[in-house]
């Protein structure tokens, strides 16, 4: 496996703020991130319109693998070098019960979390830039 796709909600503050700090760890496999409702998305994984995207995180291996839930996040885990160690510790059976309730919780919170913890999506932060391109354009002409 060289590569893994994880394909995120860009209008959630946590989702994107996870994608950064996730994009920022050293890992033993590329990373790659795609909003699941892009149409990249779609072509790359038909099925992901069925999968409820919109509610749990999706990982798909470049060899086509799909995880989704706790499952995704155990992968995301075994991607990263500084976190392989935990990945195996949640894919034990004992601690699987757990990373389910762990992922369950924040996923069924996730836009509460990112309200309240003041996160931006990366859909506000585009917005953002675009805004502060077009005012410093007006202000230079």
């Amino acid at each position: 496996m060289n590569t893994l796709t994880l394909f995120y909600d860009a209008r959630c503050g946590l989702c994107s703020r996870v994608k950064r700090w996730l994009s920022a760890q050293a890992a033993y496999v590329r990373l790659e991130f795609l909003p699941y409702d892009s149409p990249e998305a779609k072509r790359r994984c038909p099925p992901i319109t069925e999968l409820h995207a919109d509610q749990e995180i999706i990982v798909m291996s470049d060899s086509g693998e799909l995880w989704q839930g706790a499952g995704a996040w155990v992968m995301c885990l075994w991607a990263l070098r500084d976190y392989r160690e935990w990945s195996l510790r949640f894919a034990t059976p004992a601690m699987q019960a757990v990373a389910r309730k762990i992922v369950h919780l924040i996923s069924a919170n996730r836009l509460s979390l990112s309200k309240m913890l003041r996160l931006r999506s990366d859909a506000q932060l585009q917005e953002v830039a675009a805004t502060h391109v077009e005012e410093r354009a007006c202000s230079l002409a």
